[in-house]
Parts: C-alpha cells; sequence; structure tokens
C-alpha cells in the first residue's frame, strides 16, 4: 500500500517559536509573554503565509507540551462567522476549566476578520467574561475589519511579508529534507510568483518537484498557473510599440493556450509596468487605466473583451508618445 503523500506546509511548519522565519521581532516578543505564561489576548495581523497561525500553534506547544490540544480550541472564523457560534461554541469552551498547571486555555480564531459585526461584538463581552480561564489568539489579514473595542483588548502583532533572502532559506532547507536539486532561477520564480506567502511557495515547491527531483524555472511555472515575467513585458511593449496584433496574440496565448484567468494576468501586467523603460508620468497612466479594467473584470465583464480593450489602450497611449 502506497502511503499517502504528506503535504509540505504542515511537514516543514515550525514547531517552536525560535523556528519561525522572517519575524524575529515578533517572536522574540511572544517568548517573552510564553517564558513567563503571562499571555495577553492577542492579534495577529498581515498577509497570508507569513506565520501569523504557526506562531499561535507554537505557543499552545510550549505552553501546554504535548497535550496542547487538550487546552486549545481552534477555529476558522470565516466558516463559523455567526454570533450564534460565539455564544455557544466559543462560550462553552471559554467556561470550562483549563488541564493542567497553565491558569487558562487558548481559542485561536482563524480568519477573525471575517466575523460578522454582530459576532464580534458578542466576542469582545465573552473575552471580558472569561479572562480568568481563556485567552483569544485572533488571527486576521486585515486589522481594520476588527472592531476597535476587541483591539483595544488586544496585544497587536503585524506580520510582514517574507523577504526573498529568508524564503530562499525555507527553501534551501526542504530542499536538503527531499532530496531535491534547485535551480537558482526556480528559486527566483517561485519567489516571484508567490510574493512573500511561504505557504503558498512550499505548494509551489511541492507540485514542481512531483515533476523531477530538479526543481527548474521551467518546471515551477508549468504548475503555478502564472505566466513569465518576461512573457507579460513583452506583450506590453509590443502594445506600446503600437504592434497591436503581435501583442493581442500574446494575449491568447496566455489566456487560451497557457489557460490562464483574465484577472491573473492583469495582476502580473500591473507589476511588469514598473519595470518598463518608460517616463514616470506614462506608467502612472497605464497603472490608473489596469485599475479601471480590474474593476470591469470584478463587475463581470468578458474578460478577453476587456485585456485586448487595455492593450488598445496601451497601444494608443504608446503612439501618443512618440
Amino acid at each position: 500500500m502506497v502511503e499517502a503523500e504528506e503535504l509540505w506546509v504542515e511537514k516543514y511548519r515550525p514547531q517552536k517559536l525560535s523556528e519561525i522565519v522572517g519575524q524575529q521581532e515578533i517572536v522574540d516578543r511572544l517568548q517573552t509573554f510564553v517564558e513567563k505564561k503571562s499571555l495577553p489576548h492577542l492579534l495577529f495581523a498581515g498577509p497570508a503565509g507569513t506565520g501569523k497561525t504557526t506562531a499561535a500553534l507554537c505557543i499552545a506547544r510550549e505552553l501546554f507540551g504535548a497535550g496542547w490540544r487538550q487546552n486549545v480550541l481552534e477555529m476558522n472564523a470565516s466558516d463559523e462567522r455567526g454570533i450564534d457560534t460565539i455564544r455557544t461554541k466559543v462560550k462553552d469552551y471559554a467556561r470550562t476549566r483549563p488541564i493542567g498547571d497553565v491558569p487558562y486555555k487558548i481559542i485561536l480564531l482563524d480568519e477573525s476578520d471575517a466575523l460578522t459585526a454582530d459576532a464580534q461584538h458578542a466576542l469582545r463581552r465573552t473575552m471580558e467574561m472569561f479572562t480568568h480561564s481563556t485567552r483569544f489568539i485572533l488571527d486576521c489579514n486585515y486589522s481594520s475589519r476588527i472592531i476597535e473595542p476587541i483591539q483595544s483588548r488586544c496585544a497587536v502583532f503585524r506580520f510582514r511579508r517574507l523577504s526573498d533572502k529568508e524564503m530562499e532559506q525555507m527553501f534551501k532547507r526542504i530542499a536538503r529534507g527531499e532530496k531535491l536539486t534547485l535551480a537558482p532561477d526556480a528559486i527566483k520564480a517561485i519567489i516571484y510568483v508567490s510574493e512573500g506567502d511561504m505557504r503558498r511557495a512550499i505548494n509551489i515547491l511541492q507540485a514542481a518537484a512531483a515533476l523531477g527531483k530538479r526543481v527548474t524555472e521551467k518546471s515551477v511555472y508549468d504548475v503555478s498557473a502564472a505566466a513569465k515575467p518576461e512573457e507579460v513585458r513583452q506583450m506590453l511593449e509590443l502594445a506600446l510599440a503600437g504592434k497591436f496584433e503581435q501583442a493581442r496574440g500574446k494575449l491568447h496565448e496566455l489566456l487560451i493556450d497557457r489557460g490562464l484567468a483574465g484577472e491573473d494576468v492583469l495582476e502580473q501586467v500591473h507589476r511588469e509596468i514598473f519595470n518598463l523603460q518608460l517616463p514616470e508620468r506614462t506608467k502612472v497612466e497605464l497603472v490608473d487605466k489596469v485599475g479601471e479594467f480590474s474593476f470591469r473584470l470584478v463587475e463581470g465583464a468578458n474578460e478577453r473583451i476587456q485585456l485586448e480593450a487595455m492593450l488598445a489602450h496601451f497601444s494608443l497611449a504608446g503612439s501618443s508618445k512618440s
């Protein structure tokens, strides 16, 4: 019987705070709380894949030891976001006694910015009533969506995007563990596609490694549903040079032959505008137009027509500058 392939995101998830990559200042502050066993309510905010949930689980492991799951309720607030969940499941767990010598349990609310306003107000009261027996750890992408009364009751930690060097450090660790050969251009490709999201980066690396023990730039782009930056840049340069038909052909290659989504192409267009040799004023005009076409796609317009219209605008903008 063949064993199921383990997800590398879980396999290489740090087990201790000291193993977390790229958030040293935050780790140092959290380590102080853990050592003193004096934990306030915590709010972790920041982009996806930067270590928020991992930090919460590491705190639980270091506080409670091997039986940490007995003292932790982990919930995804985007699945259970209503007031009834807070009044029943959360409140019932909060009022029970902790197991062991730590005087409180932990409730981890993942993606807590998805909680409704009513649920957040109910949560605020629950945090007050059961502070003697429970600590809350809320993690979210957008702290502005958490009501101010909850933010004022928490110690707020803002996680940042991981740097290229920090991500490369993790890739090399995984490569050693899985006996992979990582080409330098493959590392750059994963960093480009993942944009500082370690979870996404590790999943891309695992998918690319399934194609062979040597991971190359080609295998990364094949599994990540992204275009090479050079391809997008070439499409833009053709449009700006007034070669609309050729630029349109490149676009169709990305959308039809490669199967990319229109919004993904638009996002890469936005990134590549800043790498073009253009006057600052022209870049401003192009970015402004990209924003307009992004709105049209979100509103449900036909992506092929809208992206062709964007290239037509770029062609007109290029000809007006010549």
